[in-house]
């Protein structure tokens, strides 16, 4: 089986010369720059979400008798764009992580007592992470985590300004069966839309609670409340 570099060393590294503690301090600040760059991919993403968003509430109560399908098919361009930046957060974790790494196990052991624990191996965890690269959360996990940042209250604001117009347009729905027939789109029946659009929020939200709750377990099983690798 083939061992990487690091792995050849007869006895685990002690201490580190002042050149390399300068060259990690260089390493650290182009980690952050990396996750500088993705954290504002991040926020490019999410302003397009809110732009578009933005378009189908102008455009859906620009008038009384203006249609509500604009505020449903932007739905399908938010799901789109939650896959781009759940994509792009994974990215920006690896750098996030790997800084938080070397803030909690290589800064703050040197400013508070100026051993930096070489002993307990953060070093060769931080080693492994750049001789085999990997995303540290899986597609899922990103998707919980974006829509509890950012997209479960786009989709608040959706689903109200949706259920608004055909409460409220062209006139204040009389009962029941004129709210359903409102949400009438083509030839599929208001009560198929509507079915699919809780189901739709219904998703939405579990995502976001079941991300919650891994995240809670995670940090759970983490051997110091200083880890912070992933």
């Amino acid at each position: 089986m083939s061992q990487a570099p690091g792995q050849q060393e007869a006895e685990p590294r002690k201490a580190l010369s002042a050149a390399e503690i300068g060259a990690v301090a260089h390493l650290y600040r182009g980690e952050v720059y990396r996750s500088t760059i993705w954290r504002t991919r991040l926020d490019t993403t999410t302003n397009w979400a809110v732009v578009t968003l933005g378009v189908a509430l102008s455009i859906t109560f620009s008038s009384p008798g203006a249609s509500p399908l604009p505020l449903v098919l932007v739905g399908v361009l938010l799901l789109f764009f939650l896959a781009l930046e759940a994509r792009r957060y994974r990215y920006f974790n690896v750098w996030r992580a790997r800084c938080r790494w070397m803030e909690t196990h290589f800064f703050a052991p040197m400013l508070h007592d100026g051993d930096l624990h070489m002993e307990e191996g953060w070093q060769e965890t931080l080693a492994q992470d750049y001789w085999r690269p990997r995303y540290h959360v899986s597609m899922l996990t990103a998707v919980g985590r974006r829509i509890r940042r950012s997209y479960l209250w786009l989709l608040l604001i959706q689903m109200l300004a949706y259920l608004g117009k055909l409460l409220v347009h062209p006139v204040p729905a009389t009962g029941l069966d004129v709210f359903v027939k409102r949400a009438t789109v083509g030839h599929f029946p208001g009560i198929l839309v509507l079915a699919l659009g809780f189901a739709y929020c219904g998703v939405f939200i579990w995502l976001a609670v079941w991300s919650y709750r891994s995240d809670g377990r995670r940090m759970r099983t983490k051997k110091t409340a200083y880890s912070s690798m992933g």
